[in-house]
């Protein structure tokens, strides 16, 4: 059996045990596997093979920044970041080379990402103002100024649009109460003063992009653009049907 069959062999294994064995993580050690095969073998155990996870123990990858999942891997093989899950699921990836990581980050931020899911609409209406101008009187930044205005992100600043609202809350949690993101000072910063109701507000707007309330509303002209953050509402509204004017011939059904 080659090395390539016994990677493939031991992630099928994996898809019963998760990848919180750190053991057999360690056991993918082979260079020559591209990154494309571990997401496909390892990776979509939690992540779902396009990076649309079901559980929010694990964020959805699809379309996330390439520069961020680099900055991310790259911490998760040495160590460096240490909250909780990072431990339990991903300290065994230490094998991961400089061209798997690149290769499993543009795997991921190349597939697409997927629209949100409706929420409570008085808590995604309190999120949205949150996320567009921050609240002043707590000293928290408006989101939009390192992660885009529509969740898109920015350089090395993740995308944001229709994360699972439980793993923002946990990391907006673990940036505030620890220090177990290395890259984490300007978040920090950020959180010092939410409090928990401010983090659900902005975790369940974050989830809704586009919030359901106003997308059917308006609808955005571009389909992957948060229709809430992209509407004008000064534009005429479109001229509707004349009443009186004869019907376009139908299909016979």
């Amino acid at each position: 059996m080659n090395k390539l069959t016994q990677f493939i062999s031991l992630g099928m294994l994996l898809v019963g045990s998760g990848c919180h064995d750190l053991e057999r993580s360690r056991a993918v050690d082979n260079p020559a596997v591209s990154g494309k095969t571990i997401a496909l073998q390892v990776c979509s155990n939690c992540h779902g093979a396009n990076g649309v996870s079901v559980s929010p123990t694990f964020p959805k990858l699809a379309g996330q920044r390439r520069e961020y999942l680099v900055d991310q891997l790259t911490d998760f093989k040495n160590h460096a970041r240490s909250d909780p899950n990072a431990k339990r699921f991903m300290w065994g990836f230490t094998h991961l080379s400089e061209a798997q990581i690149d290769e499993l980050a543009t795997y991921f931020s190349s597939q697409h990402a997927v629209l949100g899911e409706p929420g409570d609409t008085a808590l995604i209406h309190r999120g949205k103002a949150i996320f567009a101008s921050g609240l002043p009187d707590k000293g928290v930044a408006a989101c939009v100024s390192c992660h885009g205005q529509h969740g898109e992100g920015k350089d090395k600043f993740p995308g944001l649009a229709g994360q699972h609202a439980d793993y923002i809350v946990k990391q907006l949690t673990v940036f505030q109460r620890t220090e177990d993101r290395p890259r984490g000072a300007i978040m920090k910063a950020v959180c010092a003063n939410m409090s928990e109701e401010d983090m659900r507000a902005v975790a369940a707007f974050v989830e809704a992009f586009p919030p359901e309330l106003e997308a059917s509303a308006s609808p955005p002209a571009d389909p992957q653009a948060p229709a809430s953050l992209q509407a004008d509402p000064q534009a005429p509204a479109s001229p509707s049907a004349d009443p009186q004017a004869p019907a376009s011939p139908q299909a016979n059904q």
